[in-house]
């Protein structure tokens, strides 16, 4: 049996385990891709994709008039950035300081605790959120007894970004340093008996041997989260929302389903969505070609 034929013969059942995602991947991220159409028409679900009316960039002239629009995009960075720098600098310090336990059941007893969050979602997250800071809340008992007045968080929009990006880092911090402490593991533990030979102290083997050694992980993964400056995350957003918060906690994806599904304005929801696809696109393929230019960095 020729080589190509019998490889072909073994793998066959790899391909069969495809199958489903292929399908799922068609039904749910390719066919609803020709739906950005209605981004070009003034959509008439009664009429169709073929026969409503096509008005070219008209939908995207209105779109950047809005301040909502606006306002939206300007949440959609601050809140993005906000969780990137988090997500990037909590993280690390948790792997370094856990670097540092030399107690290993007390290693896995903190990593455990910390990953759980990351596996639960928003929606449960949420309600557990809203039943703790919620106005009849512990954490507002906490601070009658300390003699505060109560605060309606979810109602104060003010606040309602650093809650967002704190529940953010919160979820994931402990999920995401599982990379930091992967690059810890491979650093050569010979550099540190060297310099513990030395004399140097735990301040400087952190400061001359593990950071440079993680320092390319760091800047790789810095690099790489440009493609997520536009993802705010909408799970969490449209869980804790309301309209009160709307100024500061409105984010790009939460009026596309607004203007989309509540308002039945499908073109306009259609061309911010398409805007943010496209810009997202351009990001990640540029923070690729930075990593691949810096670092060597490279998936194909």
């Amino acid at each position: 049996m020729p080589l190509r034929l019998k490889k072909n013969s073994e793998i066959k059942h790899y391909w069969f385990m495809l199958i489903p995602a292929l399908v799922w991947l068609i039904m749910f991220q390719i066919v609803p891709m020709f739906g950005v159409v209605m981004a070009f028409q003034d959509y008439n679900p009664g009429a169709g994709f073929l026969h409503s009316e096509f008005v070219g960039l008209e939908n995207f002239r209105y779109m950047l008039e809005l301040d909502d629009v606006r306002q939206a995009l300007i949440n959609t960075l601050i809140i993005a950035l906000g969780k990137i720098s988090g997500n990037l600098l909590i993280p690390l310090i948790f792997a370094l300081m856990l670097n540092e336990l030399r107690q290993k059941y007390m290693v896995k007893f903190v990593q455990t605790s910390v990953y759980l969050p990351h596996f639960l979602s928003w929606v449960i997250l949420s309600g557990i959120m809203i039943q703790i800071f919620g106005f009849n809340g512990p954490f507002n008992r906490v601070l009658e007894m300390l003699g505060f007045e109560p605060v309606q968080f979810f109602q104060q929009a003010g606040l309602f970004r650093g809650f967002i990006i704190g529940s953010d880092v919160w979820k994931n911090f402990g999920y995401n340093s599982i990379i930091y402490l992967a690059a810890l593991a491979g650093i050569d533990g010979t550099l540190y008996e060297a310099a513990g030979i030395d004399g140097a102290s735990r301040w400087r083997k952190l400061w001359h041997i593990t950071l440079p050694g993680i320092r390319t992980t760091v800047v790789l993964l810095a690099i790489l989260s440009l493609g997520s400056v536009l993802d705010a995350g909408f799970d969490q957003v449209f869980n804790l929302y309301n309209p009160l918060v709307y100024s500061t906690g409105d984010i790009i994806d939460t009026y596309v389903y607004r203007a989309g599904l509540q308002d039945l304005d499908f073109s306009l929801g259609t061309a911010v969505g398409l805007l943010k696809s496209v810009v997202s696109f351009i990001l990640i393929v540029n923070g690729y070609l930075l990593a691949k230019k810096l670092l060597g960095y490279r998936i194909f």
